[in-house]
């Protein structure tokens, strides 16, 4: 394991991952006060990435950095691969197939425990590929993360027009779109495995943050441009909050008008968020 320095409070490192097969990148920003309490434990907040940037992308397209100066946690930002779904690739069941769920969601979160004196306490919060890593996360490992917030991510994958949408990102980075959770129909069950939408009851005792702009609509679902993509989304952003109110599952949520799937716009839901993100987290709201 490697680490270089990028700011003061700032550094990366580079992760060997078993579950992954690979040397990996992870951001990591410091609270402001962590040299000056040597004993105490942090909470973990992950900021994950979307389909069209990479790990940095956090720091070099929103003030985060600046916003958690004050905010006694530890930030990790790890990659989440070329798609930038964060999840355990299916490869025809090959054994050893890349699992960037099992990298981030474990093997990052025992490296920080063990050396950056990280507490069991964690939140998760990301953007497109990320919002849904985010929500996925919570659902897949109940109890792990105190809270979630999803910004413009693909909540619901087995909607309608969601799978050719998930596939066209795979596709993007030349990839087989089979190879991440099989096919559509002939591996349902792992798509449904998967799916926010679908494990939306083992979200219940964690506090979540949804929010979807209504963008430009299209009915062109392969079109992946950001003034489209987001309208794409809305839809399914609608039927998976529904699905919470059907488990009685409570979220606070935020649909507005327009929007493109950009940064512009997440930086701001970031800053809403964070009242839930602070309160999963035992931290003050302000």
């Amino acid at each position: 394991m490697g680490a270089k320095q990028v700011s003061a409070r700032t550094f990366d490192l580079t992760v060997d991952s078993p579950a992954v097969g690979k040397k990996l990148p992870v951001r990591v920003i410091l609270p402001a006060c962590y040299e000056e309490q040597p004993d105490r434990k942090w909470p973990v907040l992950y900021l994950l990435q979307g389909a069209h940037d990479d790990y940095t992308s956090w720091t070099r397209e929103t003030d985060a950095e600046k916003f958690l100066a004050d905010k006694d946690v530890i930030t990790v930002m790890p990659s989440s691969g070329p798609t930038g779904i964060p999840t355990d690739w299916w490869e025809f069941g090959r054994p050893g197939a890349p699992d960037y769920e099992t990298f981030q969601v474990q093997e990052l979160m025992e490296l920080l425990q063990r050396d950056y004196r990280a507490s069991g306490t964690r939140a998760v919060a990301g953007v497109s590929t990320g919002g849904y890593g985010a929500l996925a996360f919570a659902a897949r490992h109940p109890g792990s993360f105190g809270a979630a917030a999803s910004y413009s991510g693909i909540l619901d994958t087995t909607g309608v027009g969601m799978s050719t949408v998930v596939n066209a990102i795979v596709a993007r980075e030349l990839l087989a779109p089979v190879t991440l959770w099989g096919s559509p129909v002939l591996q349902r069950g792992n798509w449904q495995a998967h799916s926010p939408f679908v494990q939306a009851k083992k979200l219940a005792g964690t506090r979540l943050y949804v929010s979807q702009g209504s963008g430009v609509p299209s009915k062109d679902f392969g079109d992946l441009q950001i003034d489209v993509l987001e309208g794409t989304l809305w839809s399914q952003a609608h039927a998976f909050t529904k699905e919470l109110q059907r488990q009685g599952v409570p979220a606070q949520v935020h649909f507005y008008q327009g929007g493109t799937h950009d940064w512009v716009n997440w930086q701001q839901e970031f800053k809403a968020s964070w009242p839930t993100l602070a309160a999963g987290l035992g931290l003050p709201a302000a």
